[in-house]
């Protein structure tokens, strides 16, 4: 399986006004995505994505660049199937060769961060090649589930309280028994934080798992708080409390907690889960494939969680591609909770490629088909791709 091109291309797909909502993050008016594409002289062609920002909104010309101007040469004409020592290659650079001798990561010095979604991306279509080349799903390349359904989350929660049981309906009305709301800094105080929560519980009842995010945008101070005065509220986990950054303080906020504390979709790497569990900051890993080096990275984060005693809810905030990888590596892991299912405007996990959401009591079934099992709408991608 010789590599004959990689190839990336930033997807930009404007958000109808219906589809758009309101968070600390402002108002989102489109969904971004990098589609990176590897084809195989032998006519396979694999797909993966990069993430330019956490978020739904982003510029991914640095992806494309980076894609194809960086990592491609070191990539052509190389055996696909070789997905292990490719990864070492774009991590580790020019000192590759230094690093698998010492037996230990000697990193490009420029990895973090826009780099490493890049190298994601392409894993991620590496690793759907390796599937369709074997004639199965990625899910059974690495041993199968490890269990017949996992529990999905409605990933949404913008309304304010007075709209909130309106808006969480629309989700229990679909299937859900889980919700994650967003919270924080958009409410303008931790009162006002509590009281929409409070709301929020009291529109689903005690059946649903209610789950809160803040997008790290709370201090050390007011985290602590909200937590507390929350306690009677029954929460699943409280997500990114603080800044991801702070991992003294989100350990401060953890040890006060009497719920669990999840994070990591900012997070690069495994080495930076490892840095999180050093200082015993969380109890729920979230790793978001397409920014945090790509499935592999993902089996390294998965295996953590697990040795850890810990739980793993992949971020799957991005395209049917990403989502289909978090869902397979979430089935994969026996630490694996839940996945996540966004919610309002998210074009490219419902546009781009048929995929299967459809939930049975709550939970999602393992997916199927080649690779991920999802191929993206070539139409839809020339119709989207910025230049």
């Amino acid at each position: 399986m010789k590599i004959t091109s990689v190839q990336a291309a930033w997807l930009h797909v404007p958000l109808a006004e219906a589809q758009q909502h309101t968070s600390d993050f402002g108002r989102l008016t489109a969904f971004d995505g990098v589609l990176v594409t590897v084809s195989t002289e032998d006519g396979l062609v694999g797909y993966g994505e990069a993430k330019p920002a956490v978020g739904s909104s982003g510029h991914g010309a640095a992806l494309v660049a980076i894609v194809e101007g960086e990592l491609a040469p070191q990539l052509i004409g190389q055996d696909a199937a070789a997905i292990n020592a490719l990864g070492a290659r774009m991590l580790n650079g020019s000192r590759a060769s230094l690093a698998l001798r010492a037996g230990r990561a000697m990193p490009i010095l420029g990895r973090r961060g826009v780099h490493q979604a890049a190298i994601a991306g392409i894993d991620l279509a590496l690793w759907d090649l390796a599937g369709k080349a074997r004639g199965c799903s990625v899910l059974d390349l690495v041993g199968g589930p490890c269990r017949p359904t996992i529990p999905a989350y409605a990933s949404g929660g913008w309304a304010n309280a007075e709209r909130l049981a309106e808006e969480l309906g629309r989700y229990t009305d679909a299937g859900f028994r889980a919700i994650k709301m967003r919270f924080g800094a958009m409410d303008g105080s931790v009162t006002a934080s509590v009281a929409r929560v409070a709301a929020a519980r009291a529109a689903v009842g005690a059946g649903v798992d209610l789950m809160v995010d803040a997008h790290g945008t709370l201090s050390v101070a007011e985290a602590r708080r909200f937590c507390a005065e929350a306690a009677e509220l029954e929460l699943r986990f409280v997500e990114e409390p603080v800044a991801s950054d702070d991992r003294v303080g989100l350990a401060e906020v953890r040890r006060a907690a009497p719920m669990a504390i999840a994070a990591g979709e900012s997070e690069t790497s495994c080495f930076d889960f490892a840095a999180l569990l050093e200082q015993r900051a969380i109890d729920v890993l979230q790793p978001d494939l397409a920014i945090a080096g790509g499935f592999s990275e993902g089996l390294r984060i998965a295996a953590l969680a697990w040795a850890h005693r810990l739980e793993l809810a992949p971020h799957c905030w991005g395209s049917a591609i990403s989502f289909q990888a978090a869902r397979t590596l979430a089935f994969a892991s026996p630490a694996g909770t839940f996945v996540e299912v966004p919610m309002g405007g998210a074009p490219l996990l419902r546009e781009l490629a048929q995929v299967d959401l459809a939930l049975s009591e709550g939970s999602l079934s393992p997916p199927i088909g080649l690779g991920w099992g999802v191929d993206p709408d070539l139409d839809y991608v020339r119709r989207f791709t910025r230049n």
